[in-house]
């Protein structure tokens, strides 16, 4: 079965979907082709059905503590059929939006398909795909583009079928990442990859509902030193994470991403102990590594 172009049907903000070809080469620099593939904070899940679905990973686990990003991925894999239904079914203007952003402000008394569906609706339809940002084209759709710009819905409805189709190698959790890494992922095969995207040090709070403090970035190096088997994590490369992370071999690297703005920002990449970085020629053109200290 051959993979779209696009594996995930959402939107998101600093989505790793382009980094599936150097995980890809991480997951063959360090032997782990049909294994377990981890992500602690799923988001839109980009690399984790890229690796799926061209059978680098037999398995993928995806988390998100997020109750309305978990209530889309449980229901694009359990219910398949029917959220693509109601997506078909949705009408794409203004007075959806309303409805929908009401149930996710709150979702109390709502079905885990109607919340899914909220989701997915203001993802598509906000700015950059931020479930806390406004509509594209503003409120008076006014704007160049308007809220329909990015939900072809027949496309993303065939994205959204096509994992169905390996729902039974798909496991969706909603858990806080803390406990999913030492209560779920220890208990799996050492033959897997951890990937940690967590919400960036700077700016977490305006692109994401669920953001860090300090002290919670250094609680996920705590918990990652004490997790067995191989480990990467990316972040925006300030000093504050590089220090955090300052034992492990870095790479500070370009990355262009869109969050209302297209533009370049720098990022660091983080290896956990003993994973062999990839082949320069997958890598992700680092403008500089640090060593591990010793």
């Amino acid at each position: 079965m051959s993979a779209r172009s696009f594996a995930t049907p959402l939107r998101y903000p600093g989505g790793k979907g382009k980094f599936s070809k150097f995980v890809k080469a991480v997951f063959e620099s360090n032997e782990l082709l049909d294994g377990h593939y981890v992500e602690p904070y799923a988001g839109g899940a980009g690399v984790a059905l890229e690796l799926l679905f061209h059978e680098y990973a037999s398995y993928i686990h995806i988390n998100d503590v997020d109750q309305a990003v978990y209530s889309f991925w449980h229901s694009a894999v359990n219910h398949t059929e029917e959220l693509c239904e109601r997506i078909m079914e949705v009408p794409v203007n203004m007075d959806s939006w309303y409805h929908q952003k009401s149930i996710l402000d709150c979702p109390d008394g709502y079905t885990s398909i109607e919340i899914a569906l909220a989701a997915f609706f203001l993802n598509r339809t906000n700015r950059s795909g931020i479930l806390k940002a406004g509509v594209i084209g503003g409120k008076s759709q006014s704007g160049k583009w308007k809220l329909d710009a990015r939900f072809n819905k027949l496309d993303l409805v065939d994205r959204i079928k096509l994992i169905g189709r390996f729902r039974n190698r798909i496991y969706v959790y909603n858990m806080d990442a803390v406990s999913f890494l030492e209560e779920r992922v220890s208990a799996l095969p050492l033959n897997r990859l951890v990937y940690l995207d967590p919400p960036y040090y700077d700016k977490g709070s305006e692109l994401y509902r669920n953001f860090y403090t300090h002290d919670d970035h250094v609680l996920i190096e705590r918990t990652l030193r004490n997790l067995e088997g191989p480990w990467i994590v990316s972040y925006d490369d300030v000093a504050q994470i590089r220090e955090i992370y300052s034992d492990y071999l870095q790479d500070q690297y370009s990355l262009s991403y869109t969050a209302q703005d297209k533009k370049r920002g720098s990022e660091v990449m983080i290896y956990g102990p003993g994973v062999a970085p990839p082949d320069p020629i997958y890598s992700l053109k680092p403008n500089q590594r640090s060593a591990v200290k010793v």
